[in-house]
């Protein structure tokens, strides 16, 4: 494994204009202390403890109270070790809680965003960021061109993209980061795919190479957990963290603490790795019945890379048609895909489509791309 690119001299890092009216939350700060034995708090609207549903059993009662905006301190310290397993600079006190990956995307675009900011992005990449970074106005540039242009924000998702499922080598980890640092922008990784893992590739955290850097990494629960929880987390460089924290107490206080008890329990199990292990194999299994299903009725169709890990397919057509108007008519027929040209950052590639092998089961997948194969034939004769 190469070594952390480092870089001696953090720039000045640009937040966005509504940073400037932002103010951290006496009430947050208040909060974060009412768990102190002997604490008498005429803060906050808290309701009586005693007056709590009772979920002995289930949770702790506090777990129905208000918490603190950064998180359960337990699941942070857990989330810490793991990424500092993996290189990342995220001591507890830099780690926060959020409800679902969605937020972190939410939160880093009211950071860094104002009309016409510059964000460097992949091409394709997550289509629900980017519909995050457009409402804030970002103007799109090339991840490729990083460095020749003055991108605030580098968002990218090195470990089995969405929707692509490309996984970066080493080498272009590296790259990236000395671009990040060179060029003076803030690395965003979005990474919630890693441990679904079905193939040798390098994982090692862009983040961890960005010693000296701005750097903004997140992660989620809901894919080898309960999506339905709509747990995250992220971690940043010190000088990023606290108007994230701010920027959390102004929209939601908190996260879930009853989800949080919930995950908290789940992964300090003993038997967690072996539910990641068992998932692994799971949808390894998956995804191969599901590519050989494709060779059967897509084959001729389009052209695909078999993802080493994550959850979808990238097609690629042999005719440049516009699969957007093919999706109404996939869905009366009960198949349902996400159309290729909703994920690009400018212009759209035609001809393109994600599918995700993880849902339907081997006949289910298979009707349904028996079902994919005939519209695309009808519309390409």
């Amino acid at each position: 494994m190469t070594s952390a690119v480092r870089h001696s001299h953090r720039r000045h890092v640009m937040f966005s204009e509504r940073i400037d009216r932002l103010q951290p939350s006496p009430i947050r700060e208040i909060l974060s202390v009412i768990d102190r034995p002997g604490m008498v708090s005429f803060a906050g609207g808290l309701p009586a403890s005693e007056t709590l549903p009772d979920w002995s059993g289930t949770a702790s009662a506090d777990v129905l109270q208000y918490g603190p905006s950064e998180g359960e301190p337990a699941l942070r310290q857990v989330v810490s070790e793991r990424l500092r397993s993996l290189g990342v600079d995220a001591p507890p006190e830099r780690v926060m809680i959020l409800g679902g990956s969605q937020q972190g995307i939410d939160l880093v675009a009211k950071l860094f965003i104002d009309r016409g900011t510059p964000v460097a992005v992949e091409s394709p990449t997550y289509l629900a960021a980017l519909q995050v970074f457009r409402l804030y106005g970002a103007r799109f540039v090339d991840l490729d061109v990083l460095g020749e242009n003055l991108a605030r924000l580098a968002y990218v998702i090195p470990t089995f993209a969405n929707p692509t499922g490309a996984c970066a080598s080493d080498a272009e980890r590296d790259e990236l980061a000395r671009r990040c640092l060179s060029a003076g922008t803030v690395l965003f990784e979005d990474d919630p795919y890693r441990d679904l893992a079905y193939d040798d590739c390098d994982r090692r955290p862009v983040a961890s190479r960005m010693s000296g850097g701005s750097w903004v990494y997140q992660g989620s629960f809901s894919k080898t957990f309960a999506p339905g929880l709509r747990l995250g987390y992220l971690a940043a460089s010190a000088e990023l963290f606290p108007r994230l924290v701010m920027l959390k107490q102004a929209l939601d206080l908190h996260t879930s603490r009853l989800s949080q008890s919930i995950v908290l329990e789940a992964v300090t199990d003993p038997g967690w790795d072996a539910r990641v292990e068992g998932l692994v194999r799971f949808y390894s299994s998956r995804r191969d019945a599901f590519e050989s299903a494709m060779r059967r009725h897509l084959g001729d169709l389009a052209e695909w890379h078999t993802p080493r890990g994550g959850l979808f397919y990238w097609l690629r057509l042999n005719e440049h048609i516009d699969t957007r108007p093919l999706l109404a008519e996939a869905i009366r027929r009960n198949v349902a895909f996400m159309p290729g040209e909703e994920f690009f950052p400018n212009e759209p590639v035609l001809g393109t489509m994600r599918l995700n092998f993880s849902h339907a089961s081997g006949d289910d997948a298979d009707r349904g791309l028996a079902t994919l194969a005939g519209l695309l034939r009808d519309r390409t004769r």
